[in-house]
């Protein structure tokens, strides 16, 4: 292996360990749901009127489902698991990207998918707009270093079949 594709290779688990990071961290923050949004209520100066309100009627409508319903949070919790679970999937192209970039590709079908899925069910769901386009933001930010792996891993490849070229 030479500089180049070590170099590319570094690069490429840096991006991969950039969305483990981030899925683990949603995964997380999935579980305190009422505790995270009492937090924003109680803090929340800075923020748009607008923001505050809709904040405020998130926080009533969470803690008194919890309080009457709390199987209802079970939703949330898978929600939470899916994260971490797909946190863990990418554990094979931080080993190595080449052989896993099919994870890598169907990362980026993911982070396409979530703008549909926020803007179809944030509507259906009356999720002001302003908090769609933030859901969307995941999946555009997502994507960056998704394809900057990929854009590696195509590099890397052109490498290893040149130099393997040259050692039959």
């Amino acid at each position: 292996m030479n500089s180049e594709e070590q170099k590319l290779r570094l690069h490429s688990k840096i991006y991969v360990f950039t969305i483990i990071i981030g899925l683990a961290i949603s995964g997380l923050t999935a579980f305190p749901l009422e505790t995270e949004i009492a937090y924003l209520v109680k803090h929340n100066e800075i923020l748009p009127i607008n923001l505050q309100i809709w904040l405020g009627a998130v926080y009533q409508a969470i803690k008194n489902t919890n309080l009457h319903y709390p199987f209802l949070s079970y939703g949330t919790d898978w929600l939470a698991f899916t994260h971490i679970m797909l946190a863990i999937l990418f554990i094979g192209p931080l080993k190595d990207p080449v052989k896993n970039k099919w994870i890598i590709n169907f990362g980026m079908l993911c982070c396409i998918a979530i703008i549909p899925l926020a803007l179809i069910a944030g509507n259906i769901r009356q999720i002001p707009v302003f908090w769609q386009l933030i859901d969307c933001s995941f999946g555009i930010i997502g994507i960056i270093p998704l394809i900057l792996c990929r854009i590696n891993i195509k590099k890397i490849e052109i490498l290893e079949e040149h130099y393997g070229l040259w050692t039959l």
